[in-house]
């Protein structure tokens, strides 16, 4: 055995070699070792100014609230009458601007929630109930004799207008007692049981006809905590359907497309799919799947939305512009059964560039979804929002 040869191999790789040897590319791109170096380092965009920092958590001190300024002032002058502009400024000197600027912002300390809740509802699991006051209980609390209503009805037949209306009677039934004792008692009584724990729907194996519960919508009602009833009550729209080809490498394969919506007609609003080889199966797939995404959509006034929207889907453009009450929806089909479901009653759309119609649907859901509530603006600005 050669000794010098081991020696004569190292020496030869830490020698540059003066012949290369011919390599087989395999792909069109240069090589690495044949890429030049860049002549710059790779500059961020936090160096340069060009990344603004999230506004909503953003720390904002007393010194960002400044009153209005008087052009400010002036355009408020251009919407607002003289009333309304000085109940702005006495609200604007109630509120101390030290103390909206600790509670208006977004908690980074490590007790923060890791959610936005404003506190306005009461949970009645993990909240301290609100009971009424001990004032209101009354022991001597009675209900009304038929001889009282009597009297009650014969009172209310003799004050009524020469044309009376539907409405007279509905006042009479809402302001009518049927109790005796403190008028507190009755309309805030005092009570001593725990507030009801919310529970989901308890599944029922049938309805009150006997009709059994198919295994899909016992799943629905389990995912969703609905009950069969408010499922049921749900406006349900199938918008596209068609049949779609599959090929595979035993032939092909087709299906029945749904895309179905749903809502409730009080700003509740999801959109599913479906795709089978039955078309029933795939319509049942996609109002299941429409009922399982529903989420809330913000309504202005409970009749529109807020602003003009925008959404975009692939090559389709859908906008969405508020209007004023009475203008109804004018738009195209698709978007009407939409607003139908959401509960929108003055609106108006213009779809541009493509107009393919399941495109057309998602891009109007993401415009609906994507509004900015008032709420969000004034604390994002720094402003106090007072009307």
């Amino acid at each position: 055995m050669n000794i010098t040869q081991p020696a004569r191999c190292l020496f030869a790789k830490a020698s540059p070699s003066s012949r290369q040897t011919l390599r087989r590319t395999f792909h069109k791109s240069t090589s690495l070792h044949a890429k030049p170096s860049p002549k710059h380092k790779s500059i961020k965009a936090s160096d340069l100014g060009l990344v603004k920092e999230d506004e909503a958590h953003k720390q904002v001190t007393a010194k960002d609230l400044r009153p209005y300024s008087e052009s400010e002032k002036a355009a408020l002058a251009k919407r607002y009458t003289p009333a309304q502009l000085a109940a702005i400024e006495v609200g604007e000197a109630a509120v101390d601007p030290q103390d909206l600027a600790e509670q208006a912002t977004v908690r980074e300390d490590p007790m923060r929630i890791n959610y936005l809740d404003d506190f306005s509802s009461i949970h009645p699991v993990v909240d301290k109930p609100v009971r009424a006051p001990e004032e209101n209980y009354d022991p001597n609390l009675r209900f009304k004799t038929g001889d009282e209503l009597a009297e009650d009805l014969t009172n209310w037949i003799q004050d009524l207008p020469e044309q009376p209306d539907r409405l007279d009677f509905m006042k009479f039934m809402d302001n009518t007692r049927v109790t005796v004792g403190k008028e507190e008692a009755e309309t805030n009584p005092r009570s001593y049981l725990a507030p009801e724990i919310p529970k989901l729907a308890m599944l029922k194996r049938g309805t009150s006809d006997g009709e059994e519960i198919d295994a899909p919508t016992k799943r629905l009602m389990r995912q969703t905590g609905f009950s069969l009833q408010e499922i049921r009550r749900f406006r349900v729209k199938s918008l596209v359907q068609h049949r779609v080809v599959n090929q595979t490498r035993l032939g092909k394969i087709s299906s029945i497309y749904h895309l179905s919506i749903a809502g409730n007609g009080k700003g509740l609003l999801g959109v599913g799919e479906g795709k089978s080889a039955e078309p029933e199966e795939a319509k049942i797939q996609a109002k299941n799947a429409a009922i399982r995404n529903m989420q809330p959509v913000p309504l202005y006034e409970g009749r529109t939305i807020f602003g003009d929207v925008r959404g975009k889907v692939s090559a389709t453009v859908v906008e969405l512009m508020t209007r004023p009450p009475g203008f109804g929806v004018r738009c195209q089909s698709l978007i009407f059964e939409i607003c139908r479901c959401a509960g929108i009653q003055d609106l108006a759309a213009r779809v541009t560039r493509s107009r393919n119609h399941m495109n057309t649907v998602k891009a109007t859901i993401q415009a609906l979804l994507s509004q900015r509530l008032p709420e969000e603006v004034a604390r994002a600005r720094g402003r106090k929002l007072v009307d």
